[in-house]
């Protein structure tokens, strides 16, 4: 089995394993005795680490389980902290699920009203027309660093600026861009007043190669959500409940690797990319690639088949041994169209000719090859019948 479906989740790297199992240390972090202080030296260790990799202070590093988590504390919590007169949120077209269906919940129990922005012919959000939609009833606003379908890139820096001027609490997802792209939680927040700009940031572990069920939400020293979770008060109070010192030793090591790792293996994935884009569109011009040709993630490609559905091609390339998505993993088995492609100006019959193919440090020059021929036959025997 050859697998192409790292955006939806990484294997557990070897070294980030070793880390992890070296951190199942007896001791609550939150107790007095020996092994409890013990325990909590490692734990703030991790979050030093985490906080340097993000650019962030170590006490703004709240651990979570992940990224829907994250999302929704940061979301939820920032709302229901809000100035009772602000009851906009602004969104961006094409966000994941995490981020639609927790304003979907604010829209329809605490009456938030959406805000959208809607997206560029190359999925990239125009600052511009999200700085418009900033306006004085705008309570928050969130957006994607980079997007997990397309994976484009979009201008992290300038939408925090955009949100600092216009004094809105921002919320970043960068659950698709770390490892990949450097994330400056601090130099995007530069001088925003407390409270506005750039204020949480969301990552998850498990798209990093360390296990599924770890992650963190940045928050600013200077912002205060309201928890989703009340307790015992860990982590300023933002997130009770005992904390996992080894998923955040597994965190700190994941994200130093790939810090570490990222200019050369940025640089590998890339070429492989270009030489299957470029491959795909001697063999079969029909298809097109989605997101921006300049600026995305260089281990997703998107891909756009005229006349022939996402789901039959996925199943044929799975037959063949390759594992790829429709798009994001949480729909997986639901029959729906693309949002992300719909937001692109695409049919919803169109939406549903897509495939993503999102390589990692598994991934093989000799691999994507076979993939090539793979999917052209696949996409030939679906279109000349």
């Amino acid at each position: 089995m050859i697998y192409l479906d790292h955006a939806a989740t990484t294997p557990l790297r070897d070294e980030v394993r070793d880390a992890w199992l070296g951190a199942q240390l007896v001791g609550n972090a939150s107790s007095v005795h020996g092994a409890g202080q013990s325990a909590r030296r490692v734990l703030e260790e991790a979050r030093e680490r985490v906080a340097a990799s993000l650019g962030s202070q170590p006490i703004e590093v709240v651990f979570t389980s992940g990224g829907t988590e994250s999302v929704n504390l940061a979301l939820k919590g920032l709302w229901s902290a809000r100035a009772e007169r602000r009851d906009a949120i602004v969104l961006p077209d094409g966000e994941h699920h995490a981020t639609l269906d927790a304003v979907g919940w604010l829209a329809s129990r605490e009456g938030a009203r959406v805000r959208a922005v809607a997206l560029e012919e190359t999925g990239r959000i125009p600052v511009s027309d999200f700085r418009d939609a900033l306006d004085g009833s705008a309570a928050l606003a969130t957006a994607l660093v980079a997007a997990n379908e397309t994976g484009t890139i979009n201008d992290a820096a300038g939408l925090a600026r955009a949100a600092a001027e216009a004094g809105v609490a921002l919320h970043l997802d960068a659950v698709a861009a770390a490892g990949h792209v450097p994330i400056d939680f601090a130099g995007w927040r530069g001088s925003a007043p407390a409270g506005a700009g750039l204020v949480a940031l969301s990552v998850s572990g498990h798209k990093l190669g360390a296990p599924v069920g770890t992650g963190a939400l940045v928050v600013s020293r200077h912002a205060a959500p309201d928890p989703l979770l009340h307790g015992g008060g860990q982590q300023r109070g933002l997130r009770a409940g005992t904390q996992d010192i080894a998923g955040a030793v597994a965190l700190a090591t994941a994200l130093e690797l790939a810090d570490a790792e990222r200019d050369a293996e940025n640089a590998r994935l890339e070429e492989i990319r270009a030489r299957t884009v470029a491959e795909l569109a001697e063999r079969a011009p029909g298809i097109v690639v989605l997101g921006d040709p300049a600026r995305h993630l260089p281990g997703t490609i998107h891909l756009h088949l005229p006349g022939a559905v996402g789901e039959s091609l996925m199943f044929l390339l799975d037959q063949r041994g390759f594992s790829v998505s429709t798009g994001s993993a949480c729909q997986a088995g639901v029959a729906e169209p693309s949002h992300v492609v719909m937001a692109l100006g695409y049919t919803a019959d169109e939406a549903r000719q897509v495939l993503r193919i999102s390589m990692g440090a598994t991934t093989t020059p000799a691999e994507m090859e076979d993939f090539t021929t793979a999917l052209v036959e696949a996409y030939s025997r679906l279109t000349t019948h």
